[in-house]
């Protein structure tokens, strides 16, 4: 397929799914709730007020730290990736005291990284002493969970089955699911111990033989990904038989989208959502892969921070997609954040907003009466 140039394809509006926005003047009387991801490649926050299709972003901050550089060598969080992020997590300290959040409204959690290091629960108790965050180590399974709770409008309603992929830094999860008369039941799930940066550390970029290098990248995941897969024929087939999609998650992802729009910036509503076809996802690879290091750096949407990281992304998503042959993944600039801010939202022990009762006006004028 050509690669795509020029402006960006516009998207049918009835397929375009409801996003979080930017909070307006009609709900600032709901309380603010925040969640906060501490990856293995980026620190994300997002504070957020509830809204009657979701919620609206009041405020959001993300920096790529790389905590997990060097991880998979040495076993151990370096000092230098430990002060990148600790300096991310007090400006997100910061933002969180600014806003007033209270402290039972933000879920704050820390992923593969911590999980994986020696030194990860250090790590943790010196950012708790140092700026108060009190960050949970989760396991792969609730980050499986809330990944596929932070997409799920993003799931066609007449599919019969759906593969959400969340393509961390050090980790990728994903979850296998079907549809039922009660809804989606998870059929299957595996995280797979390898990330963007975990991959890319594993396979550094050789000077000659791009194509080889990837397809090695490719082979490595597709090895990983097998051991959780379902093994049903049957549930297989409603992947080849065009009867399922995929929904991808993760900045390698949305960069891999942002290629294929051929965009000048970043634009997250024509991202977020978008329909991909498999040979779209192969174009936008083979693209970067010919940039080389200095043109993907260059290229807005991914920029020298993902530069050596991006391709590793496209490797991940290509390996799952041959193992499982479906035509289209759907975009999805969201996810664990999501998961967890809607996870607190519609808890039961959520503060509800108060609804004003309507008062009666009298047909003639007369002063209104409280309804009954």
């Amino acid at each position: 397929m050509p690669e795509t140039s020029g402006a960006p394809k516009r998207r049918d509006s009835r397929s375009q799914p409801a996003r979080p926005r930017r909070q307006s003047d009609t709900n600032r009387d709901a309380p603010l709730y925040g969640a906060l991801d501490l990856g293995t490649n980026n620190c994300r926050l997002l504070i957020a007020r509830p809204a009657r299709d979701g919620f609206r972003v009041v405020d959001s901050f993300s920096r790529i730290v790389r905590l997990g550089e060097g991880l998979s060598r040495t076993g151990r969080l370096d000092e230098k990736a430990m002060d990148r992020a600790y300096d991310a997590l007090a400006q997100c300290a910061e933002r969180i005291a600014r806003r007033g959040l209270k402290v039972d409204h933000l879920s704050a959690v820390a992923t593969q990284a911590c999980r994986a290091a020696e030194n990860g629960a250090e790590f943790v108790e010196r950012v708790r002493k140092g700026t108060g965050l009190k960050l949970r180590i989760i396991d792969p399974i609730e980050e499986a969970r809330l990944s596929v709770a932070g997409c799920m409008n993003l799931i066609e309603q007449d599919a019969e089955a759906v593969l959400v992929i969340d393509v961390g830094g050090g980790s990728t999860e994903l979850s296998w699911m079907r549809r039922t008369e009660q809804g989606l039941d998870t059929v299957a799930w595996t995280s797979a111990p390898l990330g963007v940066v975990t991959l890319a550390e594993r396979h550094p970029e050789p000077p000659g033989s791009p194509t080889e290098w990837y397809e090695a990248m490719v082979a490595d995941v597709t090895e990983a990904i097998a051991k959780g897969a379902p093994q049903d024929p049957e549930y297989h087939q409603l992947y080849t038989q065009g009867r399922a999609h995929m929904v991808g998650t993760s900045g390698a992802i949305t960069s891999l989208a942002g290629i294929h729009l051929g965009l000048r910036r970043y634009q997250r509503d024509l991202v977020d959502g978008l329909w991909m076809t498999r040979a779209d996802c192969e174009a936008a690879a083979q693209r970067l892969i010919n940039l080389g290091p200095e043109g993907r750096a260059a290229e807005s949407c991914i920029g020298p921070d993902r530069a050596d990281l991006v391709l590793a992304g496209a490797a991940i998503l290509e390996a799952v997609q041959r193992a499982w042959p479906c035509e289209r993944v759907r975009v999805a600039d969201r996810g664990l954040r999501e998961g967890l801010l809607l996870t607190m939202m519609n808890s039961p022990s959520a503060p509800k907003k108060k609804r004003r009762r309507r008062r009666k006006r009298s047909r003639h004028g007369a002063k209104p009466t409280p309804a009954t």
